[in-house]
């Protein structure tokens, strides 16, 4: 899509009587963890602390990190997760999970952590009634890497994803190796062919391959399919996505066993088929219990460019075989794969596929189904949060104002809705309606008003709009 080079930031839409109101938290682009209230007034912000992703607890307590690895050897690998609180201070911290020597750099333990990470308590990592994170005690289950070399994927060296649960004293109690389970993932020849020649292939470290790409972890918690006795849907289950695979999966906390899974292709049955390609994929978990749509799976499917598979037009080699120029958020039943709702082009309002593009993220974003049935949707690669309700309508939007210095956009990765009484350190802000701007009236202050002074008309009659007011003539006037 074509974007305009001056736009608003901050908060452009607000209607409180719609909206779940609340503090909003994110990674403000090479900034730091930043909180804002509805009508985007900046709150707190923790300076330095990174955020794969940020989020916040009960309290005021924040979660984050405090580094990354030099990416001339690894590849979003951060040194630690930690928990500060209000003002800053380190409450808790893990690094202990790989010690790396890189040349050049100081040696130092490191907790490779990536893209999520949850704390006991809350299955998620987003408000949840009844079901608040731990912030004094408790395991965190985070995804990390770990480079090794798996011949049934490719003779490449690989920078694997892995699942780890650790204790508030850091040590390491659970861990869970993806690509020990590569027989399980179901990949076709074509895609078996592709792997073993280009793996993702990414030139950090001297070259690994980054093929799975893991990019959302959350436990299932309590739900009504386990209760009805599957037990694919234990509570202590994991529930994961691959952005580069396509595929959507539930390990076994158990037997480390792939116990539900759909991707990496949507053509095997008429219920993929009908649920249509998910591509390149983040945030899928499950709706936890006491949330508007519990149990089903709620999910952003960017688009874009992702998968392994046989050759077309738009991928020559089958490398990222699966194209889409736009997105969709889909909540769906993981028992039947019935949509039960979803926002797409379509309900955004545009024309498909002429303006579809216009609904999209191909990288990063996220979902919140928040407790009043709306959905907070973070469209990522444009710095757009905004909340809909079941409805579609769009009562509140955020645009990002944090623009990267190498990377020239106000991405966000992610996006979380916490309830005023987490922050007792702020007395709840007064919300003030925002409503929608008309942009064809809109001008920057200054600029001249809409509407030409002379309007010759089709026949040649000469209008005149005298201060930019339009004069309609009629018969008499003539």
């Amino acid at each position: 899509m074509t974007y305009p080079s001056v736009y608003p930031t901050g908060t452009t839409i607000y209607n409180p009587e719609k909206c779940w109101n609340g503090y909003t938290i994110f990674q403000a682009k090479e900034v730091g963890a930043l909180l804002i209230d509805m009508n985007g007034n900046e709150v707190q912000l923790w300076k330095g602390l990174h955020g794969f992703p940020n989020k916040i607890l009960p309290g005021g307590y924040v979660m984050g990190n405090t580094g990354e690895r030099n990416t001339r050897y690894g590849m979003q690998d951060h040194i630690d997760l930690v928990q500060v609180d209000w003002d800053g201070n380190i409450v808790w911290k893990f690094n202990e999970y790989e010690y790396i020597e890189d040349p050049g750099e100081e040696p130092q333990w490191m907790a490779r952590q990536h893209h999520d990470y949850q704390r006991e308590g809350n299955p998620v990592g987003y408000y949840v009634p009844g079901m608040d994170p731990l912030v004094d005690r408790g395991n965190t289950i985070l995804l990390s890497h770990k480079n090794l070399k798996n011949p049934k994927i490719s003779d490449k060296l690989l920078v694997d994803d892995v699942i780890i649960e650790v204790t508030w004293d850091g040590e390491v109690v659970w861990e869970w190796v993806c690509s020990d389970h590569f027989d399980e993932m179901g990949f076709r020849e074509e895609a078996k062919n592709i792997l073993c020649r280009n793996p993702n292939w990414k030139p950090s470290g001297g070259g690994m391959g980054d093929w799975m790409h893991i990019n959302s972890l959350s436990l299932l918690g309590p739900n009504k399919w386990y209760d009805a006795g599957d037990s694919r849907f234990h509570p202590d289950n994991i529930i994961w996505c691959g952005r580069e695979t396509n595929i959507l999966a539930i390990t076994e906390k158990a037997t480390g066993k792939l116990v539900w899974k759909i991707g990496p292709d949507y053509d095997r049955s008429p219920e993929l088929v009908e649920l249509g390609w998910i591509i390149g994929q983040h945030h899928a978990h499950m709706i936890p219990r006491g949330l508007p749509g519990e149990g089903n799976i709620l999910v952003f499917d960017n688009g874009g460019w992702a998968g392994y598979g046989a050759p077309n037009p738009g991928s020559p080699t089958g490398f990222q075989n699966a194209l889409r120029d736009y997105s969709r958020v889909l909540e769906f039943d993981p028992t039947t794969l019935k949509v039960v709702w979803q926002y797409t082009p379509v309900e955004a309002g545009f024309i498909m596929p002429v303006d579809a593009n216009r609904f999209y993220s191909p990288f990063i974003s996220s979902a919140q189904r928040l407790p009043n049935g709306n959905t907070l949707i973070t469209e990522g690669s444009g710095g757009r949060i905004f909340e809909v309700t079941p409805e579609h309508e769009t009562v509140w939007e955020y645009i990002s104002p944090y623009w990267g210095k190498l990377m020239k956009i106000n991405m966000v990765y992610r996006a979380y809705r916490v309830p005023y009484e987490w922050v007792p350190q702020l007395e709840k802000p007064e919300e003030i309606p925002l409503a929608r701007l008309d942009v064809t009236d809109f001008r920057v202050p200054g600029a001249a008003p809409k509407g030409a002074k002379r309007v010759t008309t089709v026949e040649g009659v000469l209008d005149y709009r005298p201060d930019s007011a339009l004069c309609v003539l009629t018969e008499e006037d003539e």
